[in-house]
């Protein structure tokens, strides 16, 4: 476990632990709040921004126990081409619907199903190219069979099969900016055991619990931190990057270090 030693942290699995923790979290968007008094956010936004500091889940009480201390307000607004979105901002921001049309105009720009949908298949044509300039042989994409296995349990699939040295991959792709599903993780894991594959997630975050549940079942989590948007959405990287504090990028390509860290677990399982 020592190669994921700066992304993974025991729990403390106790109540008082976690109240500890959920207590905390409080404590510093209380404290964010007071200091941003005439900004308005959304709920992602503020999972994303602490992410490094609470899980996602753990951020979101955070905020409905805030809301319920009338700390701050929030209300759901219908974004006009797609989905909805829960805004939150300090109780004292009285003239605060200017800085919330503009929040949803921003929002509702990427989340326009022809952009977020691109985005998605994206990060896949990245992931295979990137692979592919490593020498992993790719057995085809959306896979629900390997060899003589076959899955069929559910209609899942995995998104690639990759193999190299002899070592075959189940690979889950997810560029988005929230968690996947968890119980879509624990499926694509017991579907890469059932195909006699190793599990790989390119993932742009994952809790740190759910890695070690990773690690556990022999595969690892290739963590990319930024959201890849396509190089012609640059501006619109650039821009939702600058004004909502995301992680956000358009790169031409992954880096090649990003792919040598998992070249270089692969590297260290050969010798075990």
């Amino acid at each position: 476990m020592e190669e994921y030693s700066d992304l993974y942290e025991p729990e403390d699995g106790d109540d008082f632990a976690s109240d500890a923790v959920e207590q905390e979290a409080r404590d510093h968007l209380r404290r964010f709040f007071d200091q941003n008094r005439d900004k308005v956010f959304f709920s992602r936004q503020i999972e994303v921004q602490n992410e490094k500091l609470y899980f996602h889940w753990i951020t979101n009480r955070a905020i409905h126990d805030l809301e319920a201390e009338g700390i701050i307000k929030s209300e759901v607004q219908k974004l006009p081409r797609a989905g909805s979105i829960k805004l939150v901002w300090h109780r004292g921001f009285r003239y605060y619907k200017k800085a919330a049309k503009r929040i949803i105009g921003i929002v509702d720009e990427y989340a326009n199903p022809n952009i977020s949908e691109n985005i998605g298949l994206h990060g896949e044509i990245m992931v295979l190219e990137a692979f592919a300039r490593f020498q992993f042989l790719t057995h085809g994409r959306a896979m629900n069979r390997f060899r003589d296995r076959i899955w069929m349990e559910s209609a899942h699939n995995l998104d690639f099969v990759f193999e190299r040295d002899g070592v075959a991959y189940g690979v889950e792709v997810k560029n988005t900016l929230g968690y996947m599903d968890h119980n879509e993780f624990v499926l694509k894991i017991r579907m890469c055991e059932h195909l006699n594959l190793r599990p790989l997630f390119v993932v742009r975050m994952f809790p740190k619990s759910w890695t070690y549940e990773l690690i556990r079942a022999g595969g690892f989590a290739l963590i990319l931190e930024y959201q890849l948007y396509p190089w012609t959405h640059r501006e619109l990287a650039r821009r939702i990057s600058a004004e909502l504090g995301l992680p956000i990028d358009a790169p031409r390509a992954i880096k090649d270090g990003t792919i040598q860290r998992f070249l270089n677990w692969h590297n260290k399982q050969l010798k075990m």
